[in-house]
């Protein structure tokens, strides 16, 4: 194997190289190295290029010991070239596609199987060295074996759409109910595809954008509203016999689509707080307590949601095909993947990097 290796890597704001970095060393213990096949760029990618650092730690965090200068990447797929002495959940040759919640194991959180909330949480590509370069190490209790002939390019999707699987599973039965997506980036739409596959009678999606609109309805949204042409809470009660869609889920992280979250649901009924949110929102909590109106917090995913991810995947009743906007090589992730995305973000969804 050779020494070096060309990866993605964070320095500062608007200061992402392609550069030459050593290859991670063997494997750990209880640790995996994958070759990696695609990588995705997220959303959180883009805001550190843009604004960071935010999530990246400027001082040894304290699962990872990880700061400063970080090799980006979390929603990738790829093949296992090496294992841990303690391993044996995974196999040098398996195809994974792996978590991006690192954790402790044995904090409250961890004991009760919610990882995605450990109380050390550190996300790869973030809190540890990612998956924009050619091999990556990461634990191997994230690392999720995909069945043989899984398409890989759809594998690196499983991480993002296991987001919006988890928001709908925690919402509880959909069956026969009416939904309301607010936004179809990459969580929207893989959230607005459960929630069909989970038997949602009617699924409505508020989107401004003229070209996620268009992928909404290919990813079968049966309403989509623009806020901009409508009241879309009246519309929402007009689609429901007065009363409000039975849940919401927020996939935006907007301050104005938090409260209309809660806004859009009847009483009794349920919001599901998916989006991430970078200031506080103005909210009345007497809209809770007047209605029995619920309003639920979700981060991540746990291995759970990755297997039914990909269960759905395999018997087709959803699809990554249509969220996959872009291809490109690791040496071009900065013109054609982060200034592409800043520059022309409503016609992508996500663009996969071949390291």
């Amino acid at each position: 194997m050779a020494q070096t290796m060309k990866a993605a890597v964070w320095h500062a704001k608007k200061d992402i190289r392609v550069e030459e970095v050593p290859v991670p060393a063997a494997p750990g213990p209880d640790e995996v190295q994958v070759e990696v096949a695609v990588c995705g760029i997220c959303g959180s990618d883009l805001h550190e290029y843009l604004a960071g650092p935010i999530f990246i730690p400027t001082a040894p965090h304290p699962l990872t010991g990880h700061f400063g200068k970080t090799i980006l990447g979390h929603e990738f797929s790829g093949k296992v070239v090496a294992v841990g002495s303690n391993v044996t959940n995974v196999r040098v040759g398996d195809l994974v596609a792996p978590d991006a919640c690192q954790h402790c194991g044995t904090c409250v959180t961890c004991r009760e199987g919610r990882y995605n909330v450990c109380e050390k949480l550190a996300f790869t590509g973030l809190m540890a060295d990612g998956a924009f370069a050619k091999y990556v190490n990461i634990p191997a209790n994230i690392c999720y074996v995909v069945p043989p002939g899984t398409d890989l390019d759809a594998a690196a999707l499983i991480e993002p759409i296991a987001t919006g699987f988890k928001a709908v599973r925690l919402a509880g039965s959909i069956l026969g109910k009416t939904a309301v997506i607010l936004g179809s980036g990459t969580i929207g739409l893989g959230t607005l595809q459960c929630a069909k596959a989970a038997g949602a009678g009617q699924v409505i999606v508020i989107e401004m954008s003229a070209a996620r609109k268009e992928l909404a309805k290919k990813c079968g949204a049966d309403v989509v509203l623009d806020p901009r042409e409508c009241d879309v809470v009246a519309e929402v009660k007009k689609l429901t016999n007065g009363s409000g869609a039975d849940v919401s889920f927020e996939c935006i992280g907007n301050v104005k689509t938090g409260p209309l979250a809660i806004d859009l649901i009847r009483n009794n009924g349920t919001a599901m707080i998916v989006g991430i949110f970078e200031g506080p929102s103005e909210f009345n909590f007497f809209s809770l307590s007047a209605t029995d109106k619920r309003v639920i917090g979700t981060l991540a995913y746990t291995v759970d949601d990755f297997q039914g991810v990909c269960a759905l995947l395999n018997n087709g009743a959803i699809s990554a095909e249509p969220m996959i906007t872009g291809k490109i090589e690791l040496d071009d992730i900065v013109e054609k993947g982060f200034e592409e995305l800043v520059n022309n973000k409503d016609a992508h969804i996500k663009i996969l990097v071949k390291p």
